[in-house]
């Protein structure tokens, strides 16, 4: 499996980007530092100078790879997309049983994230702290219905059709299978947010609580359903 993750690419959408930043070492190296820097001071704070200044480049070269900060952060997170959408493929492809196969599904998108070897110029682990607390700053935008046209958002939206057919594999009948799957992924993403910045507001405190939380929330909504 090791083997297999360090070949893959995780294909972005070419429009995001000026130059594909995983073909020279430059590029890698802003992918890198950008991440480290936004988890620490923040996409508010982050500039493409400072980002410069970090990695010893000229900021215009930097404007050779993206065109703003915005379309850096629809890239980044657009690759932790895809890479979660790796894993949640292999971790579910040979799963027969529909509720199994759901329940791996949650966990994999609800687990801590932890650093992946394959990819030694991205820690996902900070990336995953950037999507918690900045992903909604990528489709917040007055650009938001345009840039979703040009698939921008597509691997997402991916993310959450795959949940939507595992839903109505485990209850056919269920009438919101599309809402019942963004609710997973965007309520994954502000329960750790909750958890770091508002704790009195959840219950999701320790390892494997958001997991256990969210499936129990969707088999008593599916059972609830088959039952009434």
């Amino acid at each position: 499996m090791e083997r297999l993750f360090g070949s893959m690419t995780i294909k972005i959408n070419d429009k995001i980007y000026v130059k594909d930043p995983q073909s020279s070492d430059l590029g890698k190296r802003i992918i890198e530092q950008s991440i480290f820097m936004i988890n620490d001071i923040g996409f508010e704070g982050f500039t493409f100078k400072k980002l410069g200044h970090q990695i010893g480049s000229n900021e215009s070269s930097i404007y050779r790879y993206f065109e703003n900060k915005h379309k850096l952060l629809l890239y980044l997170t657009s690759w932790y997309w895809g890479w979660l959408e790796y894993q949640l493929v292999f971790a579910t492809n040979s799963i027969a049983d529909s509720s199994e196969k759901l329940k791996k599904a949650i966990e994999i998108v609800t687990r801590p994230t932890v650093e992946d070897s394959a990819f030694s110029h991205i820690n996902e682990v900070l990336l995953s702290n950037i999507v918690i607390n900045e992903y909604s700053k990528s489709y917040l935008t007055k650009e938001i219905d345009s840039e979703n046209k040009e698939g921008y958002f597509v691997i997402y939206k991916r993310m959450i059709e795959r949940f939507n057919e595992m839903i109505s594999a485990v209850d056919s009948e269920y009438r919101y299978p599309s809402s019942l799957a963004s609710t997973i992924l965007e309520g994954s993403l502000h329960q750790y947010f909750l958890k770091d910045h508002f704790p009195t507001l959840t219950d999701c405190h320790e390892i494997g609580d958001a997991t256990k939380y969210f499936t129990d929330l969707v088999f008593h909504t599916l059972r609830t359903k088959q039952d009434g």
